[in-house]
């Protein structure tokens, strides 16, 4: 075996990449495929009352596949089931799928597309996250009692922090390619993703078959930073009832306006910190609440949350502290996984919060975080006892 430990190892994929030779799903050879797309809502939230399509256009050429033709579960399965794979009767956001086209070449796909037309009733839209009324997942963590300690404090600072939506910008869009069911039944689809059991649940789910029947393949995935842990799973199941629907192969390939348009994002956020704290810059209460955006679908936003709530805090030390918070529902393309998982949005806010006291009491910003870090023995927000080195300065600096 070949000595790895202090020797220069080369990436298995990275001479195939760096030359151009590698291959990727829009370079997969795929005899007889036919090219899939959806039919999108244009609007952020409606009725879909139905379609009126193009009498000039001879449909006979194309597949279209609508709600009732999922032979499974009209749902993209994942930590909750409320995302619709195509919208049968409510649009919740611009970008919606509402029906899906297959078609022998691209030429004949746009056309279909175009010659497709929705009817939908437009009902009025939760854009603000803050005037929303349906809330996905709530999280509270609490420590010791901040609400006393801010009570009687005689000195607060509070601060507000928002960030928006953010694009992870792989190089490589979404793209996946589905084969018809096989004669035992095995659907086999083939894309760039980043969680393949995920695809299983949901092709399992979407076609009604059971999992060993679902045969996903990663190919080889030009970036993804979370952007391609849960949105495969709607691609792979709208390409194989597409497959299904016409007999042949369907490859969908994103083109870059489409994947920036109606792919998942980071959360938008919104953080209010309260703190309580003393002259010398000791932080004796934080109080935080977090807001994050998911869009029209709870996707996983329960774990971003998670994730958000354990980091608000951030790496400092404080014997109380509130962290409330909660992910709300919106008329905008559900928010998904980004690297960091919501530890960015509020790691954010937390420094922001920071700087913002060391400007009230006069202290630099560095010594403020020096005397504030977490240290060995200390208890963070959650209730977890640091028994090793946390990377901080040692208590005695």
């Amino acid at each position: 075996m070949a000595r790895a430990v202090g020797a220069r190892v080369p990436r298995p994929e990275g001479p195939a990449k760096v030359e151009g030779r590698e291959v990727y799903v829009a370079d997969l050879a795929v005899p007889g495929a036919w090219e899939g797309a959806c039919v999108r809502s244009d609007v952020p939230s409606g009725r879909l009352v139905g379609f009126d399509l193009d009498p000039a256009f001879d449909f006979d050429r194309v597949a279209l596949v609508h709600p009732a033709d999922v032979p499974g579960e009209n749902v993209v399965a994942m930590i909750a089931d409320d995302q619709p794979l195509l919208a049968a009767d409510v649009v919740r956001h611009v970008g919606e799928p509402l029906m899906l086209v297959a078609a022998p070449d691209r030429a004949t796909l746009r056309a279909a597309v175009a010659a497709v037309r929705p009817r939908v009733e437009p009902l009025p839209a939760v854009l603000d996250p803050e005037r929303s009324e349906q809330v996905f997942h709530e999280i509270r963590i609490e420590k010791g009692d901040a609400a006393a300690v801010l009570a009687r404090a005689a000195r607060v600072v509070e601060g507000t922090y928002r960030t928006g939506s953010q694009e992870q910008m792989y190089i490589e869009p979404q793209g996946f390619v589905a084969w018809p069911a096989d004669v035992d039944g095995t659907v086999v689809a083939k894309g760039s993703l980043q969680c393949p059991y995920y695809v299983v649940k949901a092709l399992a789910r979407a076609l009604g078959i059971a999992p060993e029947h679902a045969r996903v393949v990663q190919t080889a995935t030009g970036g993804g930073f979370g952007g391609k842990e849960d949105y495969p799973s709607v691609l792979a199941c709208q390409a194989a009832l597409l497959a299904r629907a016409c007999g042949h192969p369907v490859r969908m390939v994103f083109d870059r306006h489409e994947d920036l348009a109606v792919t998942p994002k980071r959360h938008p956020s919104r953080v209010r910190h309260r703190w309580a704290v003393g002259d010398d810059g000791e932080l004796l209460a934080m109080d935080v609440d977090v807001l994050l955006d998911g869009g029209a679908y709870t996707t996983l936003s329960p774990v971003v949350l998670s994730r958000a709530c354990i980091h608000a805090a951030g790496p400092y030390r404080c014997d109380h502290v509130t962290i409330r918070g909660r992910v709300v529902a919106t008329n905008t393309v559900p928010c998904g996984a980004f690297r960091g998982f919501g530890a960015p949005q509020v790691c954010f806010a937390v420094e922001r919060q920071m700087d913002r006291v060391a400007r009230e009491l006069s202290i630099h910003p560095y010594a403020l975080r020096r005397r504030a870090a977490l240290r060995v023995g200390d208890t963070t927000a959650t209730g977890q006892v640091l028994e090793t080195s946390v990377g901080s300065m040692a208590r005695s600096c």
